[in-house]
């Protein structure tokens, strides 16, 4: 520790600290303007400069490291002096167009010139001008370039946190001026993080652009749900009406940065495609009736199909409360432990068990990727939880963080990694196999391990590295589960870390989850062999002790997943199956099974809040709350419980999903207590131990964490799974796209003007080899169907492989796939021009030539 005086008050801090980060610990403000907690200190805007005892010239403090007994002054005539004089320079070229500026209230140029600012400027020459109008650098981002005061912040954030590349400067010194390639952001993120850091009005969120001021907004704190990275957002509404997303530095995971689709993604609320009242199907046709309309038919209709079995899926992006009420919904009132929280897997909660048990962090992701390796398992970590991403990136770049890469997709943080393997999907478990083996071999131990796999593809980089570190942490992409091998990875990522633990690398994992609430699902045991707090449904004594708290009884066997309930509905032994906030139509991987299954039920209810296509074949469709209509919890991938808040009435006719389940509970005579979501809330607190003693009052705005489950891990090595066997031809996966994340994101209309076509991703190797340009019209087909796409090359590729994003409902990707076949044997050739394409080409080939 070192000692400073700043203006007569004494602090100790850190080696290393600034003393602008030692004034901040005194509650001395000092301005910026360059600066930024996320960016490496640039000191060029000479605002924050002190006078030091000893030193001939004032000093940024942004910049200055502290030394031992060093004496500060922040507010000296001469400093007042220089602050005033750079804010004079600032203004002879800032344009005076407050009252138009979509800033103005909250800018910080505004803010500092009323504090520090001259009251008469000096300067009377013109001001300078870069462009007379406004530039639209993406359908999202509008810049006016006449406003920057070239802090750099935008260019830094887009480089250095971001890793985007696309913001730059152009010419030097009072000249400089910031913009995308060619004048154009169409290859960035559209994550808007440059407009959240500009201080001033320069650049600009186009969707918000002249639609209120800073003071019309009310403006609520809650959680992002579109991935379960849980993102702080404060989401701004005037007169009821949604205005903007932003976030703020002081609290959540995110420190203030946001992706895409969390800034400019949450339009999708007032999407036009809403359930407006509940519908009964008459006459093979889905009829608007009165709620009570509703009650009287669902009433007749559960009667008539009592006896046969029941199932439930819910969406893993509904509050914890929800989730928590609709198992015990399914559990006690339809008395069955057919519940599934996935439409896109099925869970292997046998070997997910013995990680979440034995080696799942609940804690901070800051403090978890701040160990001295971190391996990345599977996925796409920049398209899936992009804000993951800056996290990651920060902790290679600044804090020499060794990131290690295994997967079948590149990603952005290839860049920055110590070594990346590429694997075939469903290989990562030979090639973690591997891992594990060479680590045991290097230690010169023997065991079960040592004769895991003999497939070292790879596995060398990655164990010298797991070798060198003292402490390690996983992160496993939840893209891993669409695999036949999702087992056998799961089991070979619980080897690993069992080996690590052994070599007192003090081993963590974490789940990169790509659904707002997948952890809280689980924990609230939606899922057919758990109960809540992620018991064992055969575990007598926890189910005891839950039947004794819900005063009902609950079945003692394991109940279905998906893929068997679908199963049931298929044989014709499916009376009534209720899906909650879900679209399997759209999700599951096959199209044509699922559609016959859904079609097979005796009864389906959709509960809901969009007309989704599974909606469209239901029964009985209920309207339900969507976000920002109702109040709970999410749990995020930390394990981190955040409140989620509601900012506006719920739509038309709908009602909270929370009252849904009432009304259908009251139905069977069986009423839910407690019903109220403060209540549910408490009761899952008392009953889930990884919630005991948590309070909503005490989430507070950074939320809190929850525990770890006290089971202990598993003992003992799984065996080595047999390596896969070579494929020739092409094969295709699929997950989330950069832009869309699941069916909420597409009915974004700002997402769906930044997001590209549908497209097929392949390398530059197959496309060249099979003919194909970028940006060509080509057919992908299975077995099973085909698809029409732009396709988009990707010269980072691995060869052999074909990605399309699952989001685009008009694809239909799912009609291309077969359960249990992942990934999928496909053909890609070029499409055969239509009319309109062959005409268009004609037009422009007669326009050149003339």
């Amino acid at each position: 520790m070192v000692s400073i005086t700043i203006d007569g008050q004494m602090l100790e801090v850190e080696a290393g600290s600034t003393v602008l980060n030692a004034a901040e610990r005194l509650g001395i403000d000092i301005p910026t303007f360059c600066y930024w907690k996320r960016l490496p200190a640039l000191a060029s805007c000479r605002m924050c400069l002190v006078e030091i005892e000893g030193l001939r010239r004032l000093q940024p403090s942004c910049a200055t490291v502290v030394t031992d007994g060093m004496v500060v002054r922040t507010n000296t005539p001469l400093i007042e002096e220089t602050r005033s004089s750079m804010l004079d320079m600032l203004l002879a070229n800032h344009p005076l167009d407050c009252p138009i500026c979509d800033k103005g209230g909250e800018c910080e140029l505004q803010d500092m010139v009323m504090a520090y600012g001259p009251r008469k400027s000096e300067f009377r020459d013109p001001k300078r001008v870069f462009h007379s109008k406004d530039i639209r650098l993406s359908p999202v981002i509008i810049m006016n370039v006449n406003r920057c005061i070239q802090c750099q912040r935008c260019v830094r954030m887009c480089e250095e946190v971001v890793g985007a590349v696309a913001l730059g400067t152009v010419e030097k010194g009072m000249d400089t001026a910031v913009t995308g390639f060619e004048g154009s952001l169409a290859s960035c993120d559209q994550c808007g993080n440059c407009v959240e850091v500009c201080p001033v009005g320069a650049l600009m969120s186009f969707p918000y652009r002249y639609k209120a001021r800073p003071w019309d907004l009310a403006e609520t704190d809650t959680i992002c749900p579109h991935c379960g990275t849980g993102c702080q957002l404060t989401v701004g509404a005037r007169k009821g009406e949604f205005m903007r997303v932003r976030s703020d530095w002081e609290h959540g995971v995110n420190r203030e940065t946001l992706c895409v689709r969390g800034r400019f993604g949450l339009d999708f609320i007032e999407s036009r495609d809403r359930i407006k009242r509940p519908m009964i199907r008459r006459d093979g046709a889905l009829t608007p009736v009165s709620w009570d309309e509703a009650g009287d038919y669902l009433r007749r209709r559960l009667s008539a199909v009592e006896g046969k079995a029941a199932g439930g899926l819910a969406s893993a992006r509904l509050p914890n409360e929800v989730l928590y009420q609709f198992q015990k919904l399914m559990r006690t009132v339809f008395r069955t432990n057919n519940i599934d929280c996935s439409s896109r897997w099925s869970t292997p909660f046998d070997a997910l068990g013995p990680l979440v048990a034995g080696f799942h962090a609940r804690a901070p992701l800051d403090e978890v990727v701040a160990s001295d390796c971190v391996l990345v398992v599977g996925g796409n970590v920049t398209e899936e939880n992009p804000v993951t991403e800056y996290l990651l990136r920060d902790a290679a770049r600044r804090r020499q963080t060794r990131l290690l890469m295994l997967s079948a997709r590149p990603s952005r943080l290839d860049a920055d990694a110590r070594a990346v393997v590429r694997v075939r999907p469903g290989g990562e478990a030979a090639s973690l196999a591997a891992v594990a083996a060479a680590l045991v071999a290097a230690d010169g131990q023997a065991g079960d391990v040592s004769a895991m796999t003999t497939n070292r593809a790879g596995s060398d980089r990655l164990a010298s590295a797991l070798k060198e570190s003292r402490s390690v942490t996983v992160l496993v992409s939840i893209d891993l589960l669409r695999s036949p091998e999702a087992r056998a990875t799961l089991q070979q990522i619980n080897n690993l870390l069992n080996v690590l633990h052994l070599l007192g690398k003090s081993p963590a994992m974490q789940f990169l989850f790509d659904r707002a609430n997948q952890m809280g699902a689980w924990d609230m045991g939606v899922l057919p062999a758990v109960l809540p707090g992620l018991s064992a449904v055969a575990d007598d004594a926890a189910r005891t002790a839950l039947e004794r708290a819900w005063g009902a009884a609950i079945p003692s066997e394991p109940g279905a997943d998906l893929d068997a309930m679908l199963e049931l509905c298929v044989d014709g032994r499916m009376g009534a199956l209720y899906i909650a906030g879900t679209d399997s139509l759209i999700a599951y991987p096959d199209r044509d099974f699922v559609t016959r299954a859904l079609g097979a039920a005796d009864l389906l209810i959709v509960q809901d809040t969009f007309l989704t296509e599974t909606a469209g074949l239901a029964e009985v469709v209920l309207p339900a709350a969507g976000f920002g209509e109702e109040a709970g919890t999410f749990t995020n991938n930390e394990g981190r419980l955040q409140t989620v808040r509601k900012f506006r009435e719920p739509a038309f006719e709908a009602r909270s999903n929370l009252a849904i389940f009432d009304f259908v509970a009251a139905l069977r005579k069986e009423p839910l207590q407690p019903s109220t979501q403060g209540e549910i809330f408490d009761e899952i607190a008392r009953l889930v131990p990884a919630y005991h003693g948590l309070t909503q009052e005490g989430l507070g705005p950074d939320g809190a964490f929850t525990k770890a489950a006290p089971t202990p891990a598993a003992g003992g090595f799984f065996p080595a799974p047999p390596a896969l066997k070579a494929t020739d031809g092409l094969v295709l996966v699929t997950g989330n796209g950069l832009f869309h994340n699941g069916y909420l994101s597409e009915r974004s209309e700002i997402l769906n003007t930044v997001a590209d076509d549908p497209y097929v991703e392949t390398s530059g190797e197959d496309a060249a080899e099979l003919g194909l340009p970028d940006g060509a019209q080509v057919v992908v087909r299975s077995a099973w169907g085909e698809l029409t796409a732009k396709l988009k090359v990707n010269r980072h590729f691995p060869s052999g492989l074909v990605f399309v994003p699952e989001n685009y409902r008009t694809l239909r990707l799912n009609s291309l796939m077969r359960r249990g076949e992942y990934p999928c044997p496909v053909e890609v050739r070029e499409a055969a021009p239509t009319f309109e394409s062959a005409a268009s080409t004609g037009s422009a080939f007669e326009q050149n030539r003339i």
